[in-house]
């Protein structure tokens, strides 16, 4: 009986979004008890992988943000070439709308949060802290409101989180390198260009693939790129279909799903969500960098996403999906705002100082906290009148 609880819990589409959630909470509060010493303790426990001399020492910390999230954005990478292939984004008709939608929601929170910011050289480089949406977090509370949305808002929010997804990837390739080193990234070219001659032969072991893709990711992160990169390029270089018609794309997807979804992210918000609530006062709050991350989530992703899509519409470029209205595009822009993971990774990208993370923590937590609860109210309310509307009267 037990078995089978456990096994519909993990069956469930919120079920991601609901571990999420419970990593995050037992960071905070892990991070406010007396376990605090030992949190940070395990966090900076330097771990090394060398060979003569030659290699890798991080702490923990830095091998899940370099390492663990490279296979998140691997996965990420295998999701956006299938659907760039064979999914919603084929078809370039059915993108325009999430398409513009995702623009305006990454957009108009950069702006919020520039507003804040504006002059201070030491907080102004989060600026794409808030621009961030997390898929498992945002399908995990519309998954919460169930069949009641239609299963139009479900495409529209998955296409518009995927190009968001792709939108942060260019912005951490383009705005969060480091120093490069040119001859890394030469050296990268041997594991890549092995890459895509398997690729275009339709290799159907993914394993010299896999090990490649390992290598490359040694490689750029010497190089100074961040490694993640290296992650969403070996999986474009994954085939669709090998030499025998199977398709390699599709299994590694599906078989590396679950590990991401319920260890590797959580682990993730275990590790970088542990803010620490001791001294901080509401003024705290008020703070340039954490109120300009939070209103960035919450007013910035309203106005962005729901503007770029009000536009869209009434400019005659695109027409709202089946069944779906105008409160349920709202509540789906309040959505939007659960920034949390990427938030969270982006902004260890812009920030090394451990105040200034704090303080992201708690913009990130407070905006996506207020964005779920908020855009969960609006669409269980507009479902509910739905459901009114639809009873005959007697």
């Amino acid at each position: 009986m037990l078995l089978r609880a456990i096994d519909r819990f993990f069956s469930h589409e919120a079920s991601g979004g609901i571990l999420l959630g419970l990593s995050a909470i037992a960071a905070l509060i892990v991070a406010n008890s007396a376990l605090q010493p030992s949190y940070d303790w395990l966090l900076n426990l330097p771990f090394a992988v060398t060979l003569g001399g030659e290699g890798l020492e991080k702490p923990l910390i830095l091998w899940i943000n370099d390492g663990l999230m490279a296979v998140f954005f691997f996965l990420i990478g295998l999701e956006l070439k299938r659907e760039i292939l064979e999914g919603k984004l084929k078809n370039p008709r059915d993108v325009i709308l999430p398409g513009l939608a995702a623009v305006g929601g990454m957009a108009v929170p950069a702006r919020v949060y520039r507003f804040f910011n504006w002059g201070n050289p030491d907080t102004i480089g989060g600026w794409a802290i808030p621009a961030a949406t997390d898929i498992a977090f945002a399908l995990g509370v519309l998954a919460l409101v169930g069949s009641r949305v239609p299963a139009a808002l479900k495409v529209f929010l998955l296409t518009l989180a995927i190009l968001d997804d792709l939108g942060a990837i260019v912005i951490i390739a383009l705005f969060y390198t480091a120093e490069l080193k040119v001859d890394y990234l030469f050296l990268s070219l041997l594991p890549l260009g092995a890459m895509l001659w398997l690729n275009l032969k339709g290799s159907h072991r993914m394993a010299p693939i896999l090990l490649l893709g390992v290598v490359l990711w040694v490689l750029v992160l010497k190089s100074g790129v961040h490694a993640t990169l290296a992650g969403v390029i070996t999986a474009f270089l994954i085939p669709l279909k090998d030499k025998w018609g199977k398709s390699p794309l599709h299994a590694l997807e599906h078989g590396l799903s679950p590990y991401v979804l319920f260890f590797i992210v959580p682990v993730f918000a275990f590790a970088n969500a542990g803010v620490s609530l001791a001294g901080i006062e509401l003024g705290d709050m008020l703070a340039p960098l954490p109120l300009g991350i939070a209103l960035g989530l919450i007013l910035g992703k309203q106005i962005g996403v729901f503007g770029a899509t009000w536009a869209t519409v009434k400019l005659g470029f695109a027409q709202l999906p089946h069944g779906v209205t105008w409160a349920h595009i709202y509540g789906l822009s309040c959505l939007a705002g659960i920034g949390f993971t990427m938030s969270l990774f982006i902004g260890s990208l812009s920030f090394a100082d451990p105040e200034l993370m704090n303080a992201v923590r708690l913009g990130v937590l407070s905006g996506s906290l207020i964005s779920g609860v908020v855009g969960f109210a609006v669409l269980r309310m507009s479902a509910t009148a739905q459901e009114e509307e639809a009873v005959p009267a007697e």
